[in-house]
C-alpha cells in the first residue's frame, strides 16, 4: 500500500476549523476530495508534513500554528495604491476582496487620494485546525512530475473551489492541456 511521500498524489478529504471558536472556515465533505502532488509547493507547509506517511483509509487530526499554515501578517504586504489605479465609477467599500495581477487583496482604508490593500492571506496569523481522511494515494505520473501539480481523473486537471482561505496555495492557470 502506498503512504504518502513526495511525488506521491493523495486525495483526502478535509475540515478545517479554527481551534478557539470551533467554526468551520473549509471542507471538502459534500463535494470531490482534495487532490494533491505532495512536495511540489502547492500545499501549506504543515498540511503536507503532518500527511506523510499516512495511507488509504488513514484519518489524521492536527492543528496548525501560523507559521506552519498562512504565516504571520506582513505590514510589507499593506500598500497604499493611487485611488486612479481603479475605475472611476467603482465603488470601493472598506473589507471589499479584489483580485489583481498579484493576488487577491482586501480594502482597509479609503482616502480621496489613495486606497489601502491588504495583501495578507485572510488566514495570515491565524492557528487552524483540520481532520483529514485519506481517501487514495498513488504515485505521481511523470506528467505529473513536470507540470508540478496533481492531474484529475481521467488526467485532466480537476480544481478545488474554497470559500475562504484554502487549503491548496494556489491552482494551475497555466495550458498544460491537462
Amino acid at each position: 500500500m502506498t503512504a504518502i511521500a513526495k511525488d506521491t498524489v493523495a486525495s483526502v478529504h478535509y475540515t478545517g476549523t479554527f481551534p478557539d471558536s470551533g467554526e468551520e472556515f473549509d471542507s471538502s465533505r459534500g463535494g470531490d476530495p482534495l487532490t494533491f502532488l505532495v512536495g511540489h509547493g502547492g500545499m501549506i507547509l504543515g498540511f503536507e508534513r503532518e500527511v506523510m506517511g499516512a495511507s488509504t483509509g488513514d484519518t489524521r487530526s492536527f492543528t496548525l500554528e501560523p507559521e506552519d499554515a498562512y504565516g504571520h501578517p506582513s505590514e510589507e504586504l499593506v500598500q497604499e495604491v493611487p485611488r486612479e489605479m481603479f475605475p472611476e465609477d467603482m465603488e470601493i467599500d472598506l473589507g471589499m476582496m479584489l483580485m489583481s495581477d498579484a493576488g487577491p487583496f482586501r480594502i482597509v482604508a479609503v482616502t480621496e487620494k489613495t486606497v489601502r490593500c491588504d495583501f495578507n492571506s485572510p488566514m495570515a496569523g491565524k492557528t487552524l485546525h483540520f481532520e483529514v481522511e485519506i481517501m487514495e494515494v498513488r504515485a505521481a505520473t511523470e506528467d505529473e512530475m513536470s507540470h508540478g501539480h496533481a492531474h484529475g481523473p481521467g488526467g485532466h486537471h480537476h480544481h478545488h473551489e474554497h470559500d475562504h482561505g484554502e487549503v491548496e496555495k494556489d491552482g494551475c492557470d497555466d495550458d498544460c492541456n491537462c
